[in-house]
């Protein structure tokens, strides 16, 4: 795993994240829509090296986000990714990651980062919406918007993150 051109695409997809996809998402559902493009590559990050280095990546990147973008209170996107992170990388660490079970983390991810960040909201009284109607409103079109993104990002991502094999042959010849 290359974690420093992981770091590097983290810091463009956060750039990305909060300098283009906001004119990119229609007015209308500028509310609605929030996709995560850092979380996407936190579920790689995870998939692909292991669940404390996602911890780490995780919390690193949930605690800019909470910085640049969500400022009402700041760590519940360090929390959440450091933790989604975490359990995303333990989950995936006995087996090979293939695009089914990515694409299912990333998923199952995204409704969790959602319903860790409404659940520390409504702790801190800063919403009064239930959660029925935060799924609905937010929880749901970014989840589906996240899994899209990390369906086309899958093979980038794995060539941009996982160093290549090297073959008997080459290892005999070197």
């Amino acid at each position: 795993m290359r974690m420093n051109r992981a770091v590097a695409a983290g810091i463009l997809l956060l750039i990305l994240e909060n300098g283009v996809v906001p004119w990119l998402v229609p007015s209308d559902w500028s509310s609605r829509l929030t996709p995560h493009l850092t979380f996407v590559l936190l579920v790689y990050v995870a998939c692909f090296a292991g669940r404390h280095r996602a911890f780490l990546f995780g919390l690193g990147f949930g605690l800019l986000s909470d910085i640049l973008t969500y400022g009402n209170l700041i760590g519940p996107y360090a929390f959440g990714m450091g933790l989604i992170g975490y359990a995303a990388g333990l989950v995936m660490e006995r087996s090979t990651p293939t695009i089914a079970k990515v694409i299912g983390t990333a998923a199952f991810g995204s409704a969790a980062i959602g319903t860790v960040v409404y659940m520390i909201y409504r702790l801190f009284r800063l919403t009064t919406w239930s959660y029925g109607f935060a799924f609905y409103w937010f929880i749901a079109p970014t989840l589906l918007l996240e899994v899209l993104i990390a369906l086309a990002l899958y093979l980038p991502a794995r060539r941009l993150l996982l160093k290549p094999a090297v073959s008997s042959a080459e290892e005999t010849a070197a």
